[in-house]
């Protein structure tokens, strides 16, 4: 049996915590959000492969009509979609109000992602699961904004 504690839950992004599963089947780790399992309980989460995409996959970006497409074409949206349905059952599920998400990230991104031409053009915007999580009332944050806290 699990022992419960008090500690906070905050959902985070599972490439931030050391797990290669980004686009490039790469893990983004950082040490700022590594430092927080010292007085949280971390529940990793990665939206695009909870969804059901593969690891390494090819990038995807939010298009100006909202659909999530690959530079090649394909329309990855339906996969974004369950994956930020799972995150939010997830933080539900865990009790998780604060969630750490990677940057820029078409899932996970929370104040800025790339503009859906594959030019590496930032706009302001968030991310599929972002907003899920959002609209769920879980505060989001990325893992830039964590470091500069500390």
């Amino acid at each position: 049996m699990v022992a419960v504690t008090d500690q906070p839950v905050i959902l985070v992004s599972a490439c931030l915590l050391g797990v290669e599963c980004n686009h490039r089947g790469l893990a983004s780790p950082s040490a700022a959000v590594a430092a927080l399992a010292a007085s949280a309980r971390l529940i990793a989460v990665c939206p695009e492969v909870a969804g059901g995409l593969p690891t390494p996959r090819p990038a995807a970006e939010i298009q100006g009509d909202g659909r999530i497409c690959t530079a090649g074409g394909a329309d990855v949206t339906d996969f974004y979609a369950r994956g930020a349905a799972h995150a939010v059952a997830l933080a539900q599920a865990t009790g998780a109000t604060r969630a750490v998400l990677k940057a820029r990230s078409p899932s996970c991104g929370c104040h800025q992602v790339y503009d859906g031409a594959f030019s590496r053009t930032l706009r302001d915007g968030e991310g599929v699961t972002a907003s899920a999580l959002r609209a769920a009332r879980v505060q989001v944050i990325s893992e830039e904004d964590l470091a500069e806290r500390h």
